[in-house]
């Protein structure tokens, strides 16, 4: 699958990759606080923003595609920053293909699963994200604050429907549509929601590379039982709590973020 992107910069390279509902647009304030010395690859994933829509939505699917992208644009062992889902989807990448990345950054999400047998208040949220996009018909809005307004009714915070109303777009005839794969991203909810370590795999079985954990203080998405299971699983690797940001880190504290993942890129060792 062929994913869109946006590039800035010319450098070493760092590839982000965004959380669920999101796209590349999320990230580029951020990524153009980097300056000069890297070139910034922007993805969106499949069924998100500008990339490609597609039935199929999981994370081995989406670690082939980061694998094409990579091959396609000659992109070789970069940086690669992932947030929520697209954390997720970094390190299913970084188990499959280590050879492939030089240092990885995850944004505030566990390589844990958040199904129901995971008792997460996350599974019920997202659904009702999930249900609340579903009863909307973009093709019958007559506006942006419409679709607001119905969103009301089950979302209550301001700054959370503006974030998923970024996916409403128009066509050239004026009318709406959802821009990401909404029907793909509720059928798969249970596989993005889903462990990236596989049952059978322990520390022993995981190929090392350097890795990052960043949380958001005030973010759930990162819990005690979620810190263990990192050491557990990814002992070389650290985790960092950015204080006074929630789950949208990048968006929160994002001078705080980039601090962080700058001193992370500078000065881990290869051999981590």
């Amino acid at each position: 699958m062929e994913l869109f992107y946006r590039k800035s910069g010319t450098g070493d390279p760092v590839v982000i990759l965004h959380g669920l509902y999101g796209s590349s647009d999320n990230w580029y304030s951020f990524a153009r606080m980097f300056g000069t010395g890297y070139s910034v690859y922007l993805v969106d994933l499949r069924n998100h923003g500008n990339s490609p829509h597609h039935p199929e939505h999981n994370y081995n699917v989406m670690s082939e595609d980061l694998k094409e992208f990579l091959l396609n644009h000659g992109i070789r062992k970069p940086v690669i920053l992932g947030h929520s889902m697209g954390g997720k989807a970094a390190l299913a990448f970084g188990m499959k293909y280590p050879e492939m990345v030089s240092k990885m950054i995850v944004v505030d999400i566990s390589p844990l699963g958040y199904g129901k047998n995971h008792n997460a208040p996350e599974n019920t949220i997202h659904e009702r994200i999930i249900q609340s996009l579903l009863s909307i018909h973009p093709d019958i809005l007559a506006s942006r604050e419409e679709a607001d307004r119905q969103l009301q009714k089950s979302i209550a915070p301001p700054a959370i429907r503006q974030f998923l109303l970024k996916n409403l777009k128009r066509d050239r005839e004026g009318k709406f549509y959802w821009g990401f794969n909404l029907q793909a991203i509720a059928d798969n909810l249970t596989a993005i929601f889903d462990s990236v370590i596989p049952e059978s795999n322990g520390a022993e079985d995981i190929p090392r590379f350097p890795l990052l954990f960043i949380k958001g203080e005030y973010s759930g998405y990162i819990k005690s039982h979620d810190e263990k299971a990192i050491h557990d699983f990814f002992p070389w690797a650290g985790i960092v709590k950015i204080a006074g940001a929630g789950h949208w880190v990048h968006a929160e504290q994002p001078e705080a973020l980039l601090k962080a993942v700058l001193e992370f890129i500078r000065t881990a060792s290869a051999d981590s």
